[in-house]
């Protein structure tokens, strides 16, 4: 059975290699065959953090929001204690109360992404960002131009990315996406696992939870049927599956493990969006309103870094007992001017502040459309090209001098939420 040491791309047999020593030793059947690949930053903005942090590197990190805010990332000694992702801070702070709190620092996490991107890029041109630390990528047909499979040529990302960037990476190897993806999730952090012909057997008896895309309530239904494991699901008759809805056959395909999506080079991106969670609850509109201004410029800025722009807007609130509102409109025109956001946002605010006490606020883009359509203007409307020429100006000065070098009005009023 092919095996190879990851430390040093020696062909092996045996527990160790007998190259270097290492016993970082990966074996598979299909281990030079397969190409599709999926690649996860191990707890990304905790090891940015601990990188340039180096006396927290033993000590559990949490990064996240204030007291009512909730946890992006932890590293890896917090999940010991059970911390999660998304978990509720106040939660994270009991079940670990030794661990360091650091607020999010998008800035560097997005620089980071990209020099890892990159990195990925110069491997092959279908790569797929999937999220900030995360990507998809297709190395068929790159074994002549890099002189080694892409099992090898991973295993070298790997160690480059650790050695240069100073974080480290889990990898998956099989025959389509959502296996590579299943792939990376095992042994991590620092994983390579490869699935490949004996996936079915292997997950055959794994909860349908497991598959990407199957939430907590997909699951709770499909318990109801009895389907508990991924191999009943993928057994269902197409009769059956119409009693899960317009999705049936393709959740039994995803049990089957079939998956035809390609790797495509842009994103997949549906919305973009941006919210605060405040430090009290806040039911007056003036101050919804001041909270939402600042979120609607940091929304722009998204879709400016995405080279996109908005066609609808969504509006979030969460009230004081965690109830979630949501509303939304389709814009009459794209847009990622901070301004033509926030006029629009206030219409669907005004709907919900009407007495109840919000905890949360969010406002995001939903449809995307191409940055290319964006804040066009016309005849009757010969404002917005030099509302946009105004807004490139500012966010270059940003760019240059720092997001305070050039403020609104609005901006100049105290913040209520942290996000």
């Amino acid at each position: 059975m092919p095996a190879l040491c990851r430390d040093c791309d020696a062909i092996c047999q045996g527990p160790a290699c007998m190259k270097c020593g290492g016993v970082r030793i990966l074996s598979h059947p299909e281990l030079f065959t397969l190409a599709i690949a999926h690649i996860d930053c191990d707890a990304f903005y905790a090891s940015v953090e601990k990188r340039d942090h180096p006396e927290l590197r033993d000590k559990p990190l949490i990064v996240g929001g204030g007291v009512r805010g909730v946890v992006s990332t932890c590293c890896y000694i917090a999940r010991i204690h059970g911390v999660r992702s998304a978990m509720p801070m106040f939660k994270a702070k009991q079940l670990c109360p030794n661990a360091v709190v650091l607020r999010p620092d998008m800035a560097k996490y997005a620089i980071v992404s990209r020099q890892v991107r990159e990195m990925m890029e110069a491997l092959t041109p279908l790569v797929q960002p999937l999220s900030i630390d995360e990507a998809a990528l297709d190395l068929s047909g790159t074994q002549a131009l890099h002189g080694a499979p892409p099992a090898i040529v991973l295993t070298r990302l790997a160690r480059r990315i650790e050695t240069e960037l100073g974080i480290t990476i889990s990898i998956g190897l099989a025959r389509n996406r959502m296996l590579a993806k299943l792939a990376a999730e095992r042994g991590k952090p620092r994983g390579f696992a490869v699935l490949g012909a004996e996936a079915a057997q292997l997950l055959a008896n794994e909860k349908v939870g497991l598959l990407p895309g199957i939430g907590p309530a997909q699951v709770k239904k499909l318990e109801a049927m009895g389907l508990v494991t991924i191999a009943q699901l993928a057994a269902l008759e197409p009769h059956l599956a119409a009693r899960l809805g317009n999705e049936g056959m393709a959740l039994v395909a995803r049990a089957r493990l079939e998956d035809n999506r390609p790797v495509r080079a842009e994103r997949e991106s549906k919305s973009i969006s941006a919210e605060t969670t405040f430090e009290t609850d806040l039911s007056d509109r003036a101050a919804l309103e001041a909270a939402l201004w600042p979120l609607c410029e940091k929304l722009g800025r998204r879709l400016h870094r995405e080279d996109v722009a908005a066609a609808g807007l969504v509006l979030k609130l969460k009230t004081a007992d965690f109830q979630q509102r949501t509303r939304s409109q389709r814009l009459p025109a794209p847009t990622r001017l901070p301004e033509t956001i926030f006029e629009a946002a206030q219409v669907l605010l005004a709907a919900e502040a009407t007495g109840p006490r919000f905890r949360l606020i969010g406002i995001g883009a939903s449809p995307l459309a191409p940055a290319a359509q964006a804040d066009l203007g016309d005849l009757a409307d010969t404002s917005t090209p030099r509302r946009r020429a105004r807004q490139d100006a500012i966010d270059a000065l940003r760019l240059r001098f720092g997001e305070q070098a050039v403020q609104r009005g609005r901006s100049l009023r105290p913040p209520r939420g942290k996000d």
